[in-house]
Order: C-alpha cells, then sequence, then structure tokens
C-alpha cells in the first residue's frame, strides 16, 4: 500500500501540481466522493478544491459523475481517482526521467565544466571562455571541475530505472461497485425506452393517417352507381312523348289546310 501510495503521489505532483496531493490522498480508495465532503476532508474552500480537481480531470488522472441534489436542485459532481491512468503515466514518467538522464550523461563525458568557489555557477567549456574563466556573478576565478562522481551517479539511476521499467508495476488497489453509476446506467435506460415508445407511437400514428388518406382517396375514385329508371316512369315519359308527336301532326295538318284555301 505505501508504494501504490507513493506512485500515486507522485505521479499526481508530476502532472498536476504538488498542491493536488491532499485531494488525491482523500479520494485514496474510495469512490464517488462528492467536492463538498473533499473540501470538508482537506478543509479548503470549494473553489480551491474545484481547481484541483479540474487539473487531474485534465490529466484523466479522475472521473466525474454528476448528480442533481433533489432537495436543492443543483449539480453535484462526484469524484473518483482514474487508477489504471495513474500506472501508465507513472511510466511514462520514468521513461522521460530515462532520456533526460541519458542526454545528461552524454553531455557530461563530451565535455570539460567550470565552477566558481562560491558554487555561484556551473559552465561549460564555451561559456567559460566568453567569461574569461571568471565568475560572473562575483568575478571570482573559475577551476575545472571534476565530473567522475556526478557520471557515477547518473550511470547508477540510469541502471535503477531500467531495472523499474522491466518491472510490473504493483497492482492497484480495487475500488468498491459505484452504486451512482448504477443509477445513471438504468436512468439511461429508462430514458432510451422512453424514446423507443414515442418513435413507434408517432410510427402507428403516421400509418394510421395514412391509411385513411388512401381510403378517403379510395372513395373519391369510385364511380356512382347510374340510377335504375322505374318502369312507372318510363310508361308515363312514352305517353309523353305520343301526346307530343300527335300534337306536332295536327299543328302540320292545319298549317296545310289554311294554304289550301
Amino acid at each position: 500500500m505505501k508504494i501504490q501510495r507513493k506512485l500515486i503521489e507522485e505521479v499526481a505532483s508530476r502532472v498536476a501540481g504538488e498542491d493536488v496531493i491532499p485531494v488525491v490522498n482523500a479520494l485514496m480508495n474510495k469512490r464517488d466522493v462528492s467536492e463538498f465532503t473533499l473540501a470538508d476532508s482537506t478543509k479548503m474552500e470549494i473553489n480551491i478544491v474545484r481547481n484541483m480537481l479540474y487539473r487531474l480531470y485534465n490529466a484523466n488522472l479522475v472521473t466525474s459523475i454528476k448528480r442533481k441534489d433533489k432537495t436543492k436542485g443543483w449539480y453535484i459532481y462526484y469524484w473518483t481517482l482514474n487508477l489504471p491512468r495513474f500506472q501508465y503515466l507513472a511510466k511514462d514518467i520514468m521513461r522521460k526521467r530515462l532520456t533526460h538522464l541519458q542526454e545528461r550523461l552524454e553531455r557530461e563525458n563530451s565535455s570539460h565544466f567550470y565552477i566558481c568557489p562560491r558554487n555561484c555557477i556551473r559552465l561549460n567549456f564555451e561559456q567559460a571562455t566568453d567569461f574569461e574563466f571568471k565568475c560572473p556573478e562575483c568575478g571570482d576565478l573559475l577551476y575545472q571541475d571534476d565530473n567522475a562522481k556526478k557520471i557515477k551517479e547518473i550511470e547508477k539511476e540510469i541502471k535503477k530505472l531500467k531495472t523499474e521499467l522491466k518491472k510490473k508495476l504493483p497492482p492497484m488497489p480495487k475500488l468498491p461497485e459505484s452504486k451512482l453509476a448504477k443509477e445513471e446506467a438504468e436512468e439511461k435506460l429508462r430514458e432510451a425506452e422512453k424514446t423507443q415508445d414515442k418513435k413507434s407511437k408517432k410510427v402507428k400514428k403516421k400509418k394510421s393517417i395514412a391509411k385513411k388518406t388512401i381510403k378517403k382517396k379510395t372513395k373519391k375514385t369510385k364511380k356512382k352507381p347510374a340510377k335504375k329508371i322505374s318502369k312507372k316512369k318510363s310508361k308515363k315519359s312514352v305517353k309523353k312523348q305520343a301526346k307530343k308527336v300527335k300534337q306536332n301532326k295536327s299543328k302540320k295538318k292545319s298549317k296545310t289546310k289554311k294554304k289550301n284555301k
């Protein structure tokens, strides 16, 4: 547990700053801790705690769940450490440190260094010649630094880092299951079901409207059946026509008689 805590603290301080360590310790081995409880446990102002949490969040070292307070009405964020990210960043920090030490070892082996007797400054050969081998701060003469010890120290640190990179990091502690995450997942399922129900209702309405319009169109397109002429009406019309014919004949006869006279 001490190794895990040290690793987490080191990664957090390097990525987000040393001031975030109290918040990280308050989140250790816990899940879904509200920002207000973090402010109480660390005895810091809520705005400062939020600033630290946002820095950790930008580095993906914490995760959050947003929940609405039923009594007060505002949203509260609940925070959890993203432990797999800590392991990944720990390896990444080690690799960067290794490359930095290897570059430093090359510089120490390739050039001569000169230091002030009062330990004001340490310069390489080119820099020392620019200042005529005099300290730019106190004016004392510079003398050549014996960097054999520094080279050995750097080589030891490089070996140690290489062995640590080959090793597997200690497993992170298992956190308890998140109740808020379960509730959030259930709410999402309910919302998805509601949306599906609404969509299905809309589809049913569209289908019913389409059926009604089709029925109306079919009714309009159907031809009205011809009216059946009753036998009584047909007989009356025949008699009327016969009368008209007789009248016309009698009129013609009368006209012809008048002309003859």
